[in-house]
């Protein structure tokens, strides 16, 4: 009984990543997290660095750096940790393509 729940619950984490990766607007979503400080679709009005139009090497860099804590940061480096490599990766595309 153990064994079927496990292979059930692992069969469908496996589905849930592939239903995300099929979701055209998952980088969008995604990215809307970042409107609070960052503002809307990256472009901020305030204090915080704009992301719209950024490279997307170098978004992706900037949040490896916060995530390995090699950049310090007041709590990017803990929202960071939040996300895959792919989601980081769909988000840095998402800004990249704002202008």
């Amino acid at each position: 009984m153990r064994i079927k729940l496990a292979l059930i619950s692992l069969c469908l984490a496996g589905t849930a990543g592939i239903a995300q990766a099929k979701d055209p607007n998952l980088g969008r979503n995604l990215a809307a997290t970042c409107a609070n400080c960052h503002g809307t679709n990256g472009k901020s009005v305030g204090g915080m660095d704009s992301l719209a139009g950024e490279p997307k090497e170098k978004l992706v860099q900037k949040m490896a750096d916060f995530k390995s804590g090699a950049k310090p940061a007041s709590i990017m480096h803990q929202i960071s940790k939040g996300y895959t490599d792919e989601q980081i990766d769909l988000i840095a595309a998402y800004f990249a393509a704002q202008k």
